[in-house]
Parts: C-alpha cells; structure tokens; sequence
C-alpha cells in the first residue's frame, strides 16, 4: 500500500477505535447521573472530526518502518495506541479552550460551548459557563489518565510497553511546562524575550504534536534508540514551525478555514512571537492598547491585524517558519546520510515535511 493510499485510509480506522475507546467508559458514566452520562456523550461527539494529525502520523511512521511494507498498516494494538494520542490531544485541546476562554473550535461550539448552551436557562451566564469549563476541565484530566491506563494496559511486549509509558510521560510534563510557561507569559509573570517564547512553543506543541507520534510510531515497529534520537531532532523544529504557522492563521488567516475564534489570542493577550516582534517596532504604542482586552471588537481585531501586518510582524514569523522547516530538512538529510533512518522513513517523513511547508488550514 503506497503512502498516499495509507494516508487517505486512515481517517474511519482511527476515529472507529477512538469512538470504540470513549464508548466502553459510557456504561460507568451512566452510573454517575444524567450529567455526567451527557458530559461523556458530549465529549464522544466533540472528539471526532478534527484532523487526526498525530494518530495519522503515528501509523504512517510505523508503516515505514515495518520490515514488511506491504503489510497490514494497521495492526490493532497500532491503531488503538494512534487513537490514545488523539485523546491525549483532546485532553490539551480542553485544558486549552479553558485557559485561553473558547467557546469554538473546529468551527462549531467546542464542549464548553456546548455544555454552556445547555444548561438550565434560568442560570446565568456566568454560572453557566462556570459549569462549562470545570465540566471540560474534569473530562481533561480524565482523558489524560484514560490515555496512560490505555497504553500500560496495551498487548506489548515489556520493554516496548516502557519505551513507549517513558515516552508519553515525558511528553505531557514537558507539554504541560509549555502551557505553563505561556500562562505565565501571557499574565506577564515571565519576560516575554523571543527566545523564551520560542522554547515555549516548542514545548507546548512541538513535543506531543511530532515527538510523541514520531517516537511512538518507530517504538512500536522496534525501530532502534538511534532512530527514535533522529525522529525527535526532526521532530522538534517541524512542531515549532506548526505552532508558529497556527499563531499566523490566528492572526491572520480566515475563520472559515482554520476553525477558531480569530480573536482569541488578541482578547487573551496571548505572547507569540508576532506579538514579540510587533513590541520592537514603533508602532507598538499604537497595538498596545488594544492587544489583551476582553471586549475587542471584530473592527478593532481587523485595525489590530492590520498594525501586525505593516510593522513587519507576519513577514518575520513567516521567515521564521522558513528556517524551521529548512532545519528540518537539513536534520533529515543527515539522519539519511548516517543511516539512522531507513528510506521508508525517510520519504515519510519528508513527505510530512512537504505537507507541513504548504499548510494553509
């Protein structure tokens, strides 16, 4: 099966064993009263739909070092793992909209969205939504254990089973001390310097975004230490270049295209490094007032987006994107050369590389 082919192929597969995973637990959620039973369902419903990024990329890997390419892509305990990693994203992808104050995502009401509509409609909005992000927070923390029972439970042998439970505990603290690090930095706690913003980045979403499918989906097809060491060097400037790439379609790109609410992260006052760049030209003073308020308006958001645009903001982070991707390639190259990867891998992972540098959305 040709990598194209794996990839257009892989979509009901994994959704089929994430539904399958969030479906057992619905017996006990009715145990705990109606409210928690709808929680359940909402979140079933909610974890669907989106683009199965690193279930997918953890299956393509696998498949590319398997020593049989024409085998089945999709070995079960492959595909359950896949769909664990689509939990935990879920997980972050919660704890995210309550940081940051979502109600959308994937361009529909996200489950605090949801929950909040339908709460009783004689509570006001403040409780409801009250209700809503403690509801999205709870089945967060949920998730993430629901994940790391899955894999510890999964039919491995030992030394897989720990490679793998090392791998995604490192990857949800490092995760973790990303969100941190960027609350901080939105609250003005922590100094808001390029370099620090970049880390951060790099952490929040280069480390379970590409490290953990990469390193997860070599793993399981008994790849060796060396490889799983290259996956993870390339990795990490290919999920900066992502995130960088997710703060200009915030900023810059359409709602109908990429899903979330375009002013989120200038009502948050969220610190990238657009928004690190734009503090050293003259026309901060100007953005300034409007950057952080919670009552922005879409003229406003649109004035905001137009100061960024011609102080140079988007041209310096676009370069920046252009680097990390260029670091990327040249890593990949590298690992070729050295033969720490095999040249499946090679031309899967260049392809990611490929799909990366074009995206739009």
């Amino acid at each position: 099966m040709n990598a194209l082919a794996l990839g257009a192929d892989l979509r009901i597969p994994i959704e089929e064993a994430l539904r399958r995973q969030l479906d057992q637990r619905m017996p006990d959620a009715r145990r705990y009263g109606p409210e928690f039973s709808r929680l359940w369902e909402l979140t079933a419903e909610k974890a669907v739909g989106g683009k199965l990024l690193r279930p997918r990329l953890l299956v393509e890997i696998h498949h590319a070092f398997s020593d049989d390419a024409e085998s089945d892509p999709l070995p079960p305990t492959v595909l359950e793992i896949a769909a664990l990693v689509e939990q935990i994203h879920f997980a972050f992808l919660l704890h995210d909209d309550i940081i940051d104050g979502d109600v959308l995502r994937r361009g529909t009401t996200n489950l605090i969205g949801a929950l909040s509509t339908e709460a009783h409609p004689r509570i006001d909005e403040e409780a409801r939504l009250h209700w809503a992000r403690s509801s999205a927070l709870l089945m967060g923390d949920l998730l993430l254990a629901s994940a790391l029972l899955g894999a510890a439970r999964a039919d491995l042998a030992s030394r897989v089973r720990d490679r793998l439970l090392d791998v995604i505990d490192r990857t949800v603290t490092e995760t973790v001390a990303g969100e941190h690090r960027d609350v901080g930095l939105a609250d003005g706690i922590i100094p808001p310097d390029l370099e620090t913003i970049l880390a951060m980045t790099a952490d929040k979403t280069a480390a379970y975004s590409f490290e953990l499918p990469l390193r997860c989906g070599a793993i399981l097809a008994g790849a060796s230490e060396d490889a799983e060491a290259a996956l993870v060097d390339i990795g990490r400037p290919l999920g900066l270049a992502y995130q960088l790439q997710d703060d200009l379609l915030s900023a810059f790109g359409e709602a109908a295209e990429h899903g979330k609410d375009p002013r989120s992260d200038l009502r948050e006052g969220k610190v990238t490094a657009i928004i690190a760049f734009a503090r050293t030209t003259s026309t901060w003073p100007r953005i300034a007032p409007l950057f952080g308020s919670p009552d922005l308006q879409p003229g406003e958001e649109a004035d905001v987006r137009d100061l960024l645009r011609a102080c140079g903001a988007e041209e310096f982070v676009q370069r920046l994107v252009d680097e990390e991707i260029a670091t990327a390639r040249a890593l990949l190259s590298t690992a070729e050369r050295s033969g720490a990867l095999p040249p499946t891998a090679v031309d899967r992972v260049a392809h990611l590389v490929d799909r990366v540098e074009g995206r739009r959305s």
